[in-house]
């Protein structure tokens, strides 16, 4: 009893921490939204008690141990889906940063041989065959859509992104709510596809991620540079403002080759590209279209990731969880796009409710922040180039796939889906937080429907600024 209460202590701590520290560097507090008749009447969940639905199921069974955040440990796992159920072993740890404060945890688990010896590829969710899989919890995200809105979108539109299904989840019969089976970034041919790179060769491809650490840092600079400064990651060359500095805030960490396989040659070489790339964006020829950024990168996939983060105002995007990869040609590519629970005016600090506003400016709206955003984007904001091509996927976009009327859609879909399946009052019964603040909303809806409500209306707001902006470059 003793341990726990030290334990409860610690997290109630850290979470104050947080609240203080979001206090202080948060800026620009948002404009009130204009959004109207968004509430409806309170509903009292505990009333009403789970219905049957008929959502797929996944059950884990831990055999008598607790899931931690590392190791993985061995479990068993039942898939019911389409009047079927399939057995699988599996390895499951507790996944995440930040979002293990709350009660409801996301998990990543790896499917095993039958006895665990091995990981073993299997199709789940009627995805591409792999072992890696992710169980994202959605919490916070009271509309309990964000994170699969973004993907699907951005699949949409022909910017790959992780294939992502909705499921019930139970661990050892007890009911954990509405739960999104997520694709683990990786290399892949149907995931990242990328040249395996060969034994202890450098050529090949590479996945990074720009992201915080995941240990306990307390904030404090000096701890990230002590867990940056390690083997497997490597600092930027250039500050936030694109000059040359020993003290840059953004830093690179090695996704594939995984932290503990890469090597210092690997690593060197990987950080070769990117100083180069750098380099050349920071050069008065930037713009040049033989020998500036165009000839390093694949500049598609740049402004989809741009068009993605700033539909979305994702107050994580382009400093933390963004990924990047680079094949064997050496061009960088952008993606695939991670993490947008804290989009679509889910944050109360850093203005991230304010429909208004660039994302890419997160430097100027947030000084402060240990997590500052790469001068990239602020250099393609200064191309001719870089903007006439961003206004024509834009405006090729708004007529299709991000139009209002088609986004209001998916919206639609999901919603009738899980409402027809029970799932949205299942969820809220077991974790009943509407009408309660959980960090970081900014809104807090007194039903699901309002929340709804707020995200529809917060998005028509977003698209529209957009449009004023980017049809006028």
């Amino acid at each position: 009893m003793t341990h726990t209460m030290n334990c409860l202590s610690k997290i109630h701590k850290c979470l104050v921490s947080i609240i203080i520290i979001l206090f202080i560097f948060g800026c620009n507090e948002p404009d009130d939204l204009d959004l109207v008749n968004i509430e409806s009447e309170v509903i009292t969940f505990q009333e009403n008690a789970p219905k049957e639905n008929n959502l797929p199921s996944m059950r884990i069974s831990t055999i008598g141990q607790v899931i931690v955040d590392e190791p993985k440990i061995n479990a068993e796992l039942i898939v019911s889906e389409n009047n079927t159920e399939v057995n699988y072993k599996i390895g499951i740890e507790i996944r995440g940063s930040s979002s293990q404060i709350f009660p409801k945890k996301s998990y990543g688990f790896e499917t095993k041989s039958s006895d665990w010896s091995e990981d073993l590829d299997v199709s789940l969710g009627g995805f591409p065959e792999e072992e890696d899989w992710i169980l994202y919890g959605p919490y916070s995200d009271k509309s309990l859509i964000r994170n699969k809105l973004t993907f699907d979108l951005s699949n949409s539109i022909g910017y790959k992104a992780s294939k992502v299904k909705f499921y019930n989840l139970y661990i050892n019969n007890d009911y954990k709510g509405l739960y999104v089976l997520m694709e683990k970034i990786k290399r892949d041919k149907n995931r990242v596809d990328i040249t395996k790179i060969l034994d202890s060769q450098v050529e090949g491809g590479y996945i990074l991620k720009i992201d915080k650490p995941t240990s306990d840092t307390g904030g404090c600079n000096s701890c990230l540079d002590y867990y940056y400064d390690s083997p497997f990651s490597f600092r930027s060359q250039y500050d936030k403002n694109g000059n040359l500095s020993s003290e840059s805030s953004v830093f690179f960490i090695s996704h594939y080759p995984k932290p503990e396989d890469i090597t210092i040659d690997q690593k060197n070489y990987i950080s070769s590209i990117i100083n180069e790339f750098e380099r050349i964006l920071s050069s008065d020829n930037f713009d040049d279209p033989e020998t500036g950024y165009q000839s390093i990168i694949d500049i598609d996939s740049f402004i989809d990731f741009f068009i993605m983060n700033e539909i979305t105002k994702n107050i994580d995007g382009y400093r933390i969880s963004t990924f990047i990869n680079v094949d064997i040609d050496k061009k960088i590519k952008m993606g695939p796009i991670w993490d947008f629970n804290l989009a679509f005016g889910n944050a109360d600090y850093c203005d991230g409710a304010n429909t208004q506003g660039w994302m890419y400016n997160f430097n100027t709206i947030c000084p402060g922040d240990s997590f500052q955003v790469p001068f990239w984007w602020r250099r393609f904001m200064e191309s001719v180039y870089f903007k006439e091509k961003l206004k024509d996927k834009w405006q090729l976009y708004r007529s299709n796939n991000l139009s209002n009327t088609n986004i209001e859609a998916q919206i639609d879909s999901y919603v009738e889906y899980l409402n027809t399946n029970n799932v949205i009052s299942d969820n809220f019964y077991k974790w009943p937080i509407l009408s309660k603040y959980v960090w970081p909303n900014y809104f807090i809806g007194a039903t699901h429907e309002s929340e709804i409500n707020y995200l529809k209306g917060w998005i028509n707001q977003r698209l529209n600024w957009l449009d004023g902006q980017i049809n006028n470059f």
